[in-house]
């Protein structure tokens, strides 16, 4: 090999690692916000191992009909506090978790893989969902989960990747990667974090078996998203056909969004469109 060849492939390869440590790893572990911890100190927590690691899980309710709320890349469960509230005020039992690298969890970083152990184990825990919750990355996962087994009645998708190749090519684009390197990056997640998957890019997908979903799906997505643009909220939508409906949002960017007041009443009227409540008397409910 020709020295100078080689030397360009060794700082390729440097870049690539560099790049790749980015792509993977969360930047920072956010905090509870103030307006979110009063209904998180009202959760029970759980610990639950996933490879090495340790989710930690946050239940409310008295258990009866479950709702799985699932946090999006760099997020965590506390998120969806102001959603929390309002699904116990109509009498279901919110189960949500910080996956490893985010929220109370242990790691540095996590996987889809380890979504999926998770969102599995808690199917496990609670039986059938009522309704599945998800966010951005959380989504994808979501629905990989449900083609693998997982069962809700309905689904709720706020801000949803389309599929893994998607954060790849974001990525490469807002920090305009030439060929060279995005292909680094794509191989370093094949060998390294998702060995043995040689369908990864079209089996973590919202996409697949999209014709073979029953169940009422609300899709929420706004128009400024700057990190999941709406067109693919259109797409994503469209693939579902008449079981999806789409909820267009502005101004509420890619994570504010979660705690807007029109999407919680969205996601409220959707997971109970019959307007079925039953009134708590204690909890956060009735502050």
């Amino acid at each position: 090999m020709d020295p100078a060849t080689a030397t360009a492939d060794v700082a390729l390869s440097d870049q690539g690692e560099q790049l790749f440590d980015l792509f993977r790893r969360p930047q920072g572990r956010s905090r509870a916000r103030p307006d979110e911890r009063d209904v998180m100190e009202q959760a029970r927590t759980s610990e639950l191992a996933v490879n090495g690691e340790v989710a930690v899980v946050h239940h409310w309710g008295d258990g009866e009909r479950p709702v799985l709320l699932v946090h999006g890349w760099e997020s965590r469960a506390s998120r969806y506090a102001k959603a929390v509230a309002r699904l116990l005020g109509l009498g279901f039992s919110p189960v949500a978790f910080d996956a490893p690298g985010h929220g109370e969890a242990t790691g540095e970083t996590t996987t889809m893989l380890e979504y999926l152990d998770i969102i599995t184990a808690l199917h496990r825990a609670h039986g059938d969902f009522d309704a599945i919750v998800a966010h951005s990355f959380g989504a994808t996962a979501t629905f990989v989960a449900l083609r693998q087994g997982v069962r809700a009645r309905r689904v709720v998708a706020i801000s949803a990747v389309p599929d893994f190749a998607y954060l790849v090519d974001a990525f490469s684009v807002g920090l305009s990667l030439g060929p060279d390197l995005d292909a680094e990056v794509r191989g370093r997640l094949e060998r390294q974090v998702y060995p043995g998957e040689r369908d990864m890019w079209s089996r973590f997908s919202v996409f697949p078996g999209s014709a073979d979903v029953r169940i009422p799906l609300l899709f929420i997505h706004d128009e400024d998203d700057t990190m999941v643009d709406i067109g693919q909220g259109r797409r994503i939508a469209e693939a579902f056909g008449e079981r999806a409906r789409l909820v267009i949002t502005r101004r509420l960017g890619h994570q504010r969004i979660l705690g807007a007041p029109r999407v919680v009443e969205e996601l409220a009227g959707f997971i109970a469109p019959d307007g079925e409540v039953r009134e708590r008397k204690a909890g956060v409910a009735a502050r």
